[in-house]
């Protein structure tokens, strides 16, 4: 037995050890040790190619997105170099001069810039504020619905909203909140008086999140069910012989157990507090030069200073900055959660 265990282990370790025909243990060298660098370079690619053949259909399904992003997200990225050169429509895609920094000293400098940066990190810390704890709750309550119909009659209804395009959404919430609709006839139904919500610039960030958890709750806890559907039924066993009720088997098992995931999710929104890509078509939408206090935001800042003003050099700057803070954010939540939780993207 013993000899069969060493020539099991032998082939990790730089002699194999095998049997004589007299039972006797004799160790010899380990002949992959004198293979040149070609032959293990190509036994490697064989390797691959045996292996790719065998799991062909599940690369296949990357080759689309792969495409999808090389062409729409890295080769753009070349065009941030007119950021820092004079760029004027229907010359060279790479600018007509070089510009060094000015355009960033530019748009340093301009007020309407720090004002729709200031809007960008309001709207996205309330929304995250409010947002993040709500998808972390929904999650929790439909893991402990017990009646199987009632838990996927609840998950489908919460699902549907974010399937319904953000165009239909921004004309459902002009038409909730018109002086003629549903809400403003409640109110003064009450003895109060019409409130026009969308054009009082107060009204924007409350109309903004609230919206929001409205269309996004269902689909932000789905990461959270997956991560509970992982957890071992026999850590709730334990716990319930312990004598733990049902709140504090999700707070002692649950809520542990779906931390990485917690701290994944939340490094990802920290990262994207200054990005404002994400909320552009809602923003766009729903503001109007009546709301430009609170609902301007970067990226329909970017929008006017490029593609309605042509000053794309200028846009391409505000563009690149904005990506710049959002890796810099991103960075230091994911270090700042590796050095308290343990846990990080990387």
């Amino acid at each position: 037995m013993e000899s069969e265990n060493l020539a099991q282990s032998g082939s990790n370790e730089e002699a194999v050890v095998t049997n004589n025909p007299d039972n006797s243990v004799i160790a010899t060298e380990d002949p992959s040790r004198y293979q040149s660098k070609e032959e293990k370079k190509g036994k490697f690619w064989a390797g691959l190619l045996k292996h790719l053949k065998k799991e062909w259909p599940l690369y296949a399904f990357f080759v689309l997105p792969v495409i999808y992003y090389v062409i729409f997200r890295y080769i753009p990225m070349f065009g941030n170099v007119i950021a820092f050169r004079k760029f004027q429509a229907g010359g060279s895609i790479f600018g007509a001069e070089w510009s060094g920094f000015k355009y960033f000293k530019m748009f340093l400098n301009d007020p309407a810039f720090w004002s729709a940066f200031k809007n960008t990190l309001v709207l996205n810390i309330a929304y995250l504020v409010v947002r993040f704890p709500l998808t972390l709750i929904f999650a929790l309550l439909l893991n402990e619905i017990k009646w199987l119909p009632w838990k996927k009659f609840v998950q489908t209804v919460s699902y549907l909203p974010h399937f319904i395009s953000m165009v239909i959404v921004a004309g459902m919430i002009r038409e909730l909140l018109s002086t003629s609709g549903p809400i403003n006839s409640f109110l003064q139904n009450i003895g109060q008086q019409a409130i026009e919500f969308i054009a009082l610039p107060e009204w924007f960030p409350t109309i903004f999140v609230v919206s929001g958890i409205w269309q996004g709750l269902g689909w932000g806890s789905i990461l959270y069910l997956a991560a509970i559907a992982g957890i071992s039924p026999e850590l709730y066993e334990a716990a319930t012989v312990d004598g733990a009720n049902r709140f504090q088997r999700v707070l002692h098992v649950t809520i542990p157990c779906i931390l990485p995931t917690i701290t994944t999710l939340l490094i990802l929104d920290i990262g994207g507090l200054v990005g404002s890509s994400g909320a552009f078509e809602k923003v766009f939408l729903l503001y109007n030069p009546m709301t430009y206090e609170t609902s301007d935001i970067v990226s329909t800042l970017v929008y006017r200073m490029g593609v309605n003003s042509g000053n794309y050099s200028y846009a391409t700057a505000i563009g690149l900055f904005e990506g710049l803070i959002n890796l810099v954010l991103l960075t230091l939540a994911n270090w700042i959660s590796k050095k308290t939780a343990g846990n990080g993207l990387w």
